[in-house]
């Protein structure tokens, strides 16, 4: 094992049997930490593939990495991973991922554990108190039916007694709270769209919510009063301030001194206050900003009056948008009842069909929804207590928009005429599919909605925010894709990947598969096995000083290295994410998937995209940005495509499928003989 970044030892939970044990950490650790590692324990552990996510026989990790609870900027402690097989996805339930900030990485670091596997069904509600490598499993019947803000404050009260007292934990004493995942009404009714939350962070994608609630687990709590070894102290603090004089934010001197109206681009990418606006609930009210453990970025708020607290992003504007304090209390329903904002976001739809004369009293889909009071407060309310308690429509809802649709019989005419825009898997559209492709193709080789914003910040935002304000973007669409380029080892030179264009060099291009594989295996490693935040990093271009130098990809090793002792050069950790997106996509070959199921909704191919967003282009020998107004994807083309895919990450082109010649080469000879035995395996 490396001298630092791991305990040793991840944590096995048996609900069943109400016992736990100890798996070794040291034959994982070639797959990082987090999304790698839970992914491969799993992948030992299971037997079936193929069961439902509901099926007790699923097994699910919760997994931070060796970084969690340093001082690593923007990775040392933020993310924890969830993987297992999912519910939300359709028509398949695939293996996938989900993951949540804030405190617990770290507590589970400092109690002595790099992970937890669970396993089982309760045969009663239970909720796991970690204290150290102390596990107790206690009896969850009082916490049964209660929201998320008062299941914390119980298990607080229970584990510490006087909140901010000092209190006795294990052998030596904490003023700390545990750090508690938790699930509300919704993932008790075993809604699809259950979340798990922590500290008002969610692991809002795959449905973990309900799984918890199948297993009978309202909640995990952990405390610990360790620490984590670091293998080069001076390394990591070295790091860190070369971080903070190159390429943090300086408020007493930024380079640039108004981020508006570049403040995506400006704020999001290079750690600036800027960030901390995203978050919608109230801008007017006093607030100071809240961020997951180490950050430097603080992207969350804190308000005077209360309400709101800590949403960001999708949440903070999931119904209205309207910056008022009655809008931060329905926020707060759909936190407190633990839902996937990011799905009932598109109450839209049900609205629209209330509009046609479907949905309604007495209607086809028959409710009582106070749609006569949709855009006020009193509709969101109603919404999401029916969906969390399944009353009414809301147990249709509770499935998902996607399966809900399914049983109206409008699922197919609603995807075609793009009414209902859901893309792919059953998950809703984010950023658009036919303009931003590394988003939709990455989602639909992948298992969900990616939510990796990468090139997003800057291919996207930047030049959209500064072209709809008639000024002038920081950099040229030229010096941007070169720039990139130069950062994405070890595809390097290739600035043809970020063509946004239909034309030879952009979107059903061969540099565009050398994209989206480069894409998928960063992330699967660097961000989810890693715990690189998916705001901050690959950190590519850089306002923060006069030559916009950036990060990446000197820091990720840099960091990881002073951490665990190991010498990984950033291709390495590519190459890892190469291993765990081929386990993944063996899993989901096992559960179904063959290349015919790959295929956008209808409306991806036929429906032209009306949003003036800005991308960078290939045209007539030059870059530019454009906004690619009026496109659809061309179907045939993208089959093509995908050949050109499957073909570069060394996948059976007919199928889809991984071949033993790839998955030897990677050392997953064992992955191939699963395949083999199924008569799945690519040829």
């Amino acid at each position: 094992m490396a001298n630092g970044g791991y305990t040793g030892k991840v944590l096995h939970l048996n609900l069943t049997n109400k016992t736990s044990s100890i798996i070794d950490t040291e034959p994982y650790e070639e797959y990082g930490g987090g999304l790698g590692m839970g992914s491969a324990i799993i992948w030992d552990m299971m037997d079936d593939m193929t069961i439902d996510g509901f099926d007790p026989k699923n097994v699910i990790g919760i997994m931070p990495s060796p970084l969690s609870g340093t001082a690593v900027p923007g990775g040392g402690g933020s993310r924890t991973e969830v993987m297992g097989i999912g519910v939300m996805a359709y028509p398949i339930g695939w293996f996938t991922r989900s993951s949540f900030g804030g405190r617990f990485a770290g507590q589970l670091k400092y109690a002595g554990w790099d992970g937890v596997i669970i396993e089982g069904k309760a045969d009663a509600p239970v909720w796991v108190n970690i204290v150290n490598d102390q596990v107790t499993f206690e009896d969850a019947s009082s916490l049964w039916g209660q929201g998320v803000f008062e299941t914390e404050e119980d298990i607080w009260r229970q584990v510490n007694g006087s909140l901010g007292e000092w209190q006795s934990v294990g052998n030596t004493y904490s003023t700390q709270r545990p750090a508690v995942v938790c699930i509300g009404q919704a993932g008790e009714n075993l809604s699809r769209l259950g979340v798990l939350m922590h500290d008002l962070c969610a692991a809002g994608q795959g449905g973990f919510g309900g799984i918890f609630g199948s297993k009978n687990l309202k909640a995990i709590s952990v405390i610990g009063t360790g620490s984590v070894s670091v293998a080069d102290p001076q390394a990591l603090m070295e790091g860190r301030l070369w971080w903070n004089q190159n390429f943090q934010y300086n408020v007493d001197d930024p380079v640039l001194e108004s981020p508006i109206p570049n403040f995506p681009y400006y704020g999001f990418v290079t750690n600036s206050p800027a960030c901390g606006n995203f978050t919608m609930v109230n801008p007017t009210e006093r607030a100071r900003p809240q961020a997951c453990q180490a950050c430097g970025l603080a992207c969350r708020r804190r308000y005077e009056g209360g309400y709101g607290n800590e949403s960001t992003c999708v949440e903070s504007i999931w119904y209205s948008g309207n910056t008022t304090r009655k809008t931060g209390q329905v926020i707060d329903l759909a936190q407190e009842y633990g839902l996937n904002t990011w799905d009932i976001m598109n109450h839209s739809y049900l609205y629209s069909l209330y509009g046609m004369g479907v949905m309604g009293a007495g209607k086809a889909i028959d409710t009582d929804l106070p749609f006569e009071r949709y855009g006020q407060p009193e509709f969101a309310e109603a919404l999401v207590r029916d969906i969390a308690t399944r009353t009414g429509v809301g147990d249709d809802l509770a499935e998902g928009w996607a399966r809900a649709s399914v049983k109206w019989g409008r699922y197919q005419e609603d995807t075609d005429s793009g009414l209902l825009a859901f893309p792919n898997w059953g998950y809703a559209q984010h950023y658009d599919p036919r303009l931003e492709v590394e988003w939709s193709y990455g989602s639909i080789m992948g298992d969900r909605d990616i939510n990796e914003h990468c090139f997003n910040w800057g291919n996207h935002w930047m030049p959209t925010i500064t072209g709809m304000a008639g000024v002038e973007p920081l950099v040229s669409a030229e010096e941007l894709v070169t720039r990139t380029s130069k950062k994405t080892l070890p595809y390097t030179d290739d600035p043809y990947m970020w063509d946004y264009s239909e034309g030879p060099t952009g979107i059903y291009s061969d540099h565009r598969a050398k994209e989206i594989a480069w894409h998928r295996y960063y992330t699967r490693f660097w961000k989810q096995s890693i715990g690189y935040c998916d705001w901050v990093w690959p950190y590519y271009i850089n306002t923060n000083n006069p030559d916009m130098d950036s990060a990446s990809p000197e820091a990720e090793p840099k960091f990881f290295n002073a951490v665990t002792g190991k010498n990984w050069s950033f291709v390495d950790g590519i190459e890892a994410g190469r291993k765990v997106w081929n386990l993944h996509n063996a899993i989901w070959t096992l559960q179904g998937r063959h290349r015919d199921m790959v295929v956008h909704s209808g409306y991806v191919y036929t429906k032209p995209t009306d949003a003036p967003y800005f991308l960078t282009v290939y045209e007539d020998g030059a870059w530019k940005y454009d906004t690619c107004m009026d496109r659809v994807l061309n179907k045939t083309k993208f089959e093509e495509w995908k050949t050109k895919f499957y073909d570069f990450v060394g996948w059976d082109t007919s199928s889809g499928w991984p071949t033993r010649a790839t998955l030897e080469g990677l050392g997953q000879g064992d992955v191939a003989d699963a395949l083999q035995a199924a008569g799945k395996l690519g040829s």
